[in-house]
């Protein structure tokens, strides 16, 4: 039973070890705000100041991964699902690293089962 509150699929993951080549440590931030969007946003960590309004989702490929506290409540219940897609035409449209590779980081998600939420719950009181 998987209950990490982020998970990234094998193509993303190829994604984010590229950029972790490139630019070093990374940091993701899933923000419900207008100018970024609702995508997955990656960025060099020491280009990034967290909002202290933001959650620590989890980590994916050693990377923190942050979510707006609006969007928390809203994916409270789900699995975030960090994917990627071709995304060539969207290329200098984003402050989000894969973008200059041609990618665009996407979430994707899953409601955690009532077993696995009771596990969730756990690990959140820790």
């Amino acid at each position: 039973m998987d209950t990490r509150r982020v998970v990234v699929t094998d193509a993303a993951a190829e994604i984010v070890e590229r950029l972790k080549e490139e630019n070093g440590d990374l940091v993701f931030n899933q923000s419900g705000g207008c100018c970024d969007g609702t995508a997955p946003m990656c960025y060099a960590k020491s280009d990034f100041y967290v909002p202290s309004r933001n959650v620590k989702l989890g980590e994916i490929c050693g990377c923190e991964f942050f979510i707006d506290k609006d969007q928390f409540e809203y994916f409270r219940h789900s699995q975030i699902i960090i994917d990627v897609k071709k995304e060539s035409s969207a290329f200098g449209n984003s402050f989000s690293l894969e973008i200059d590779l041609g990618y665009q980081f996407i979430t994707k998600s899953r409601i955690f089962t009532d077993e696995e939420y009771k596990e969730v719950e756990k690990e959140d009181l820790k």
